[in-house]
């Protein structure tokens, strides 16, 4: 069933128009996602953390994430994939280990990013981000889509007149270390875009949101997947508070209107 999922996973890819990656955060907000027509589901790190407590950045365990990636792939019949930040290790060992706990947790990808969480601001080298890519493989196995993310743009890393180039070098060195895509949060330039699409030889994928170009212009320029990343959690968390502030402040239930009712939330998690 799992390479099923992976087989299903990696031609998502390749489809017209691309795959859109709403990111959740939880088993049930990954029920609620697929049960709204998602084609997959990813997670979102910061989410995740989130919802265990934690800040975003390497703050988790691995046992934490991994039991977390396990509780969403149970809860949908979909291709899931994790984000696994830097790998939850400091050595390219580590790395090998977590994508085969992750793998065996039941995920067909991972985001493996190449920031340095314990120097904010900077990225890895690209031979030691090359190194722990590899052994990623290697813990992965053939089928699991590794989506290598890079932080250029997201973190403002460099001399903006460069930070194009940088990302080319980047991507065709994880390219060689064996991903299967490429993400790039942070660009929302359509001529960014366009340039990234055709000078890396992976899959592109594009955190969008507001503001970003809309999921068909992205797709007219060759980007093959589009994720939200952290802004449906956050949006969720945004609606708990403005009922929480209508409840206190406003004399009314109003704002906890329109909400999924209790019988459909039991029926999209009443799984064996």
């Amino acid at each position: 069933m799992t390479n099923e999922k992976a087989a299903r996973f990696r031609a998502l890819h390749t489809n017209t128009p691309p795959l859109l990656l709403p990111n959740c955060w939880d088993a049930a907000s990954a029920a609620v996602i697929a049960d709204a027509g998602a084609a997959a589901i990813a997670t979102t790190s910061a989410g995740v953390a989130w919802s265990l407590g934690r800040p975003d950045g390497d703050r988790l365990d691995r046992d934490a994430a991994v039991a977390l990636v396990e509780r969403v792939a149970h809860a949908v019949d979909l291709p899931v994939t994790a984000d696994i930040e830097s790998g939850f290790g400091a050595t390219a060992k580590d790395v090998a280990e977590t994508l085969a706990a992750v793998a065996a947790a039941g995920a067909v990808g991972v985001n493996i990013e190449d920031a340095d969480t314990a120097t904010p601001g900077v990225l890895r080298p690209i031979a030691d981000q090359a190194e722990r890519l590899a052994a990623a493989r290697e813990g992965a196995g053939p089928d699991l889509f590794i989506n290598a993310r890079i932080d250029t743009y997201l973190a403002g890393i460099g001399d903006p007149e460069t930070r194009l180039e940088a990302v080319i070098e980047r991507a065709a060195a994880y390219t060689a270390a064996g991903a299967n895509g490429i993400f790039v949060p942070g660009v929302a330039d359509p001529d960014t875009i366009a340039v990234l699409v055709q000078s890396i030889l992976l899959p592109l994928n594009v955190m969008a949101g507001p503001g970003a170009p809309a999921p068909s212009a992205l797709a007219s320029l060759g980007v093959a997947r589009i994720s939200l990343g952290p802004q449906l959690a956050s949006a969720a968390y945004a609606a708990a508070r403005r009922a929480t502030v209508s409840l206190l402040e406003s004399d009314s239930y109003d704002a906890v209107e329109g909400g999924i009712d209790f019988a459909t939330m039991q029926t999209l998690l009443d799984r064996p």
